[in-house]
């Protein structure tokens, strides 16, 4: 029986046979992904800049009339995804420390809660689902990790529903959504997979998939939507690196 993910497996086979492209080309690539991916996902989340602007900002220049915050959240999220690069890189292992860290450099407009698991309730605007309460917090990311290391499953898979726990938890005051994508492509980027953006075009699909009323219908749209970013991803980097002009075998495009 085949999973969400068989298309994305043969994609990256055939990309693992390409050659590798060269430091220059890989980094204008990441730099390009870094701007529309910060921009997507602070978008969701309520910040106001463009893309252009979060281009912009993160070359150093300054918004008129656009909120500190949002600047300061387009450089946390850059400095937050680069972390999570030299992590892959390092092969360094994934621990709640680890997402503390990430959180740390999430959170660089509010220094008093950067990496700390919140201590009050909260609410989640819109959604049916109200997060467990603080002092349920600790255990529940302790057990999510433990489930992550001794899971099975395909390693996209494993990563779409840690995201979907990941966010049920909502172990931080702020800055979950954006923490929980970059430890998302932290476990696809680990795992061999390039990173995905989910678009703020996107984000009703997105909200759709944190239906926990209904897990198994939420799990499969999650999976299925990770899978679709993936598999755009992956022909994207074909699309450059085959000769033929990235033109895939028959038994791909079925």
């Amino acid at each position: 029986m085949g999973t969400a993910f068989d298309i994305t497996d043969a994609l990256k086979a055939e990309l693992d046979k390409r050659r590798p492209l060269t430091a220059g080309e890989l980094e204008r690539l990441r730099d390009e992904f870094i701007i529309e991916y910060t921009y997507n996902s602070n978008a969701i989340e309520g910040n106001c800049l463009t893309m252009r602007e979060t281009a912009l900002v993160l070359e150093g220049i300054t918004i008129a009339k656009k909120p500190l915050k949002d600047h300061l959240e387009a450089v946390g999220h850059r400095d937050a995804f680069l972390y999570v690069q030299r992590l892959v890189t390092d092969n360094t292992p994934i621990t709640e420390n680890t997402i503390r860290d990430i959180h740390a450099l999430i959170l660089i407009d509010r220094p008093e809660d950067r990496g700390l698991y919140r201590r009050i309730p909260v609410k989640i605007m819109g959604a049916r689902h109200e997060p467990p309460q603080p002092w349920q917090v600790p255990l529940l990311m302790e057990q999510l990790m433990e489930r992550h290391h001794g899971s099975s499953r395909h390693p996209a898979a494993e990563a779409a529903a840690f995201h979907m726990e990941f966010e049920r938890i909502h172990p931080f005051i702020d800055g979950n959504g954006r923490t929980g994508r970059l430890v998302l492509n932290l476990m696809l980027m680990r795992a061999g997979y390039p990173p995905i953006d989910v678009k703020y075009s996107d984000r009703q699909r997105y909200y759709a998939c944190f239906d926990y009323a209904n897990a198994d219908t939420s799990a499969n749209a999650m999976e299925a939507m990770v899978a679709d970013y993936l598999e755009a991803r992956l022909r994207g980097y074909l699309a450059i690196l085959a000769p033929d002009g990235g033109v895939m075998k028959d038994e791909l495009t079925q």
